[in-house]
């Protein structure tokens, strides 16, 4: 199979199941529905495990061609086509594995739900999207791939559309990005304006550096750097997609969808493709220094105060939604800082234990008959082995212990950080070093919680809560969770070899050359790679480094005050949150800012709405254009009416009037002269 085809396949293969689970859902009856799509995400997953292992060994080549063209427009040619390069064969196995986990997981957690086949093919149609964005060589399919992962996610999102919370939930993951993509389509327009008028990234990256000082007037008599404008404005897409602050509002809402998209979306597609996009255009965002900046600043606001609000959740599954945003954050200053190798370590360390949390988060939700408030949990863990053990690798891993994966990059980001000289970067490195303490605390409160103490479900008669299909469960205090199912298990072991195992691999992709010739440096400006690659000494030596820094240390003294708080003194956090009241309501209400998006601008729309209806169409339009000139009209004829007797003296009369009139016009000026 010639490359070409070879790519075709990967990329359309889950669209095929899709389409089939889709359209012939009923024919093909739900067994059928599972069997096609995770058949095509299985192929897609192999072939792109083959174009890794090119990459890995040096044998990849660089594929970059068009492969259709839909629409030529003033010369400039609108078309399909694929670069396939280390970044991504990167991408391509993560988002395929992630996503054949996930399509396994799924015929276990929503083996009762009706919308079964819908489902299968809501997810392999995201997956498709997903593969299209990170597979284009060209903004008008990146951006195609863009937009696709937003709708799906919408769909997906809402999936429970009978319910009042999933509306509003995918309304406003909708909308929110829809701000976020209007400041990227600004950007790609700035791109195709001044960068040789072409839209391919080859063209692109080969036009940036004789752009670097250029200037644009946005304002009259006010320069601005063409480069830091354009790279701000795609970053405005990214915030959208990866959510990052003040844009993230919608992440936490999407977990009105069922359990596995929450896995899908957080872990491997649509925030990932934020990253990733800035990563593929390291050529221009390393020649704007202001860009990097407020890319660290954004990052490091999120990763921070992200955090803080996953420490009052209650909900098993938002805990790991809030650390979704506290991670992209880390991702996110990793790129501000010029370590965009590091950045997709981390995307691929932290999609393996992400999923891997989420997962067994839904996993819990089935043994609890499908309560999600950690409140109502307590002593799983021996009812639910396999969940347990999953689910402690994967926060291990999560919170960067050493040996495990996220360690590796997690901690490679601080130290980048710490190594940078941008301005921004120490602020980044406090609110990042205070993150991890954060992280620790919220992610082994949620595991104490939930596996050991006391088992409260037995404490409670009734419960009143929805679950992921939107029915009111629970346990009864007599019942005994039990472990979910093999289909469901399955996938949770398989993510938990990567989870631990996948750091050791940053020799190579980060350090060894793996991203040479596709990630670029500006190392005279930006030299954090350099002072990196100098310190580095092996993945083992990286971690007896570890073991005393203070990340490690910090991890530790939050797990030990998680363990205080929830094991030994479970009376402590009522008390703390009474005395720091204030604090607490300010985190519950997420900083108020939902609050003020609605406020601002939903009712201000709504307002602005509202006076173009009631000034602009119904007084204006309809009162004086339409209503007023029919009523002059109305006016006029009644007085003309009157002239319109019937009468043969009255025309005659009129005649004799209309000959003086004449006759007066014409002899005036005799009678004047």
């Amino acid at each position: 199979m010639d490359k070409m085809n070879l790519y075709l396949v990967i990329a359309l293969a889950p669209l095929v199941g899709s389409l089939l689970a889709g359209l012939l859902g009923k024919v093909i009856g739900r067994k059928g529905a599972h069997i096609v799509t995770i058949l095509g995400v299985a192929i897609s997953f192999v072939l792109s495990c083959g174009v890794l292992y090119d990459f890995w060994t040096g044998k990849g080549q660089v594929f970059d061609q068009n492969i259709y063209t839909w629409l030529t427009m003033g010369g400039l040619d609108f078309g399909i086509g694929f670069m396939v390069d280390s970044l991504t064969a990167l991408m391509l196995v993560v988002v395929t594995s992630v996503s054949l986990m996930v399509h396994i997981y799924t015929i276990g957690y929503m083996s009762d739900d009706s919308g079964y086949q819908r489902f299968f093919s809501y997810i392999s149609l995201f997956t498709f999207s997903m593969l299209m964005l990170v597979m284009s060589n060209n903004f008008v399919q990146l951006f195609f791939g863009w937009e696709a992962v937003g709708l799906v996610s919408y769909l997906l999102i809402g999936f429970y559309f009978q319910r009042d919370t999933a509306i509003f939930a995918n309304l406003k993951a909708f909308l929110v990005n829809r701000v976020g993509d209007f400041g990227f389509v600004l950007g790609i327009a700035l791109v195709l304006a001044h960068f040789g008028g072409s839209l391919n990234y080859a063209d692109v990256f080969a036009a940036a550096p004789g752009l670097k000082d250029a200037t644009i007037q946005l304002f009259s008599g006010v320069d601005w750097s063409l480069m830091t404008v354009t790279c701000l404005l795609l970053f405005v897409g990214a915030m959208g997609k990866s959510a990052q602050f003040p844009l993230h509002v919608w992440l936490p809402d999407s977990m009105e969808g069922p359990t596995p998209i929450s896995a899908l979306i957080h872990a491997a597609t649509m925030v990932t493709a934020g990253i990733f996009m800035v990563s593929r255009m390291s050529p221009l965002f390393e020649m704007s220094t202001v860009a990097l900046n407020v890319i660290v600043v954004i990052g490091a606001i999120t990763a921070l105060f992200m955090g803080f609000l996953g420490l009052i959740q209650t909900d098993i599954k938002r805990v790991v939604a809030y650390s979704t945003l506290s991670q992209l954050g880390y991702m996110t200053v990793a790129l501000g800082v010029s370590a965009y190798s590091i950045a997709m370590f981390h995307v691929m360390t932290h999609a393996f234990f992400k999923a891997l949390l989420f997962l067994a988060a839904g996993s819990v939700i089935i043994g609890m008959h499908h309560d999600q408030d950690m409140r109502n949990m307590g002593g799983l863990r021996k009812y639910m082995p396999i969940t347990h053990i999953t689910m402690l690798l994967g926060s291990l891993a999560l919170i960067g212990t050493p040996f495990f994966s996220g360690f590796y990059s997690k901690d490679s980001i601080i130290e980048a950080v710490h190594a940078s000289q941008l301005p921004a970067a120490d602020f980044a490195y406090v609110a990042l070093i205070i993150s991890v303490f954060v992280t620790a605390l919220y992610c082994f409160r949620q595991y104490f919680m939930v596996f050991w103490g006391k088992e409260r479900w037995r404490e409670h008669k009734g419960h009143d809560h929805h679950d992921d299909h939107g029915h009111h469960h629970g346990l009864a205090p007599t019942d005994n969770p039990k472990e979910s199912p093999w289909v469901v298990t399955l996938p949770l072991v398989l993510l938990a070899i990567p989870s631990v195992f996948a750091g050791y691999l940053i020799d190579h992709f980060v350090y060894g050359g793996f991203f040479k010739g596709v990630i670029h440096y500006n190392l005279e400006a930006h030299p954090t790679m350099h002072i990196m690659a100098e310190e580095f000494h092996g993945w083992f030596a990286m971690t007896l480094h570890g073991l005393t820094a203070l990340p490690v240390i910090l991890s530790a003294l939050g797990v030990l005050t998680a363990w205080f708080l929830y094991i030994k003194a479970p009376h402590l956090p009522a008390k703390i949150v009474s005395s720091i009241k204030p604090i607490y309501t300010l985190l519950e209400n997420k900083y108020y800012l939902d609050d003020i998006y609605f406020a601002v601008f939903a009712k201000g729309s709504r307002a602005l709405g509202t006076l173009f209806w009631k000034v602009g169409d119904s007084f204006i339009i309809d009162n004086c254009i339409v209503n007023g000139s029919a009523k002059l009209v109305g006016f006029v004829a009644s007085g003309v009416r009157r002239f319109q007797t019937g009468f043969v003296y009255t025309y005659a009369a009129a005649m004799v009037f209309g000959v003086l009139v004449l006759a007066v016009c014409w002899l005036w000026p005799l009678i004047v002269g």
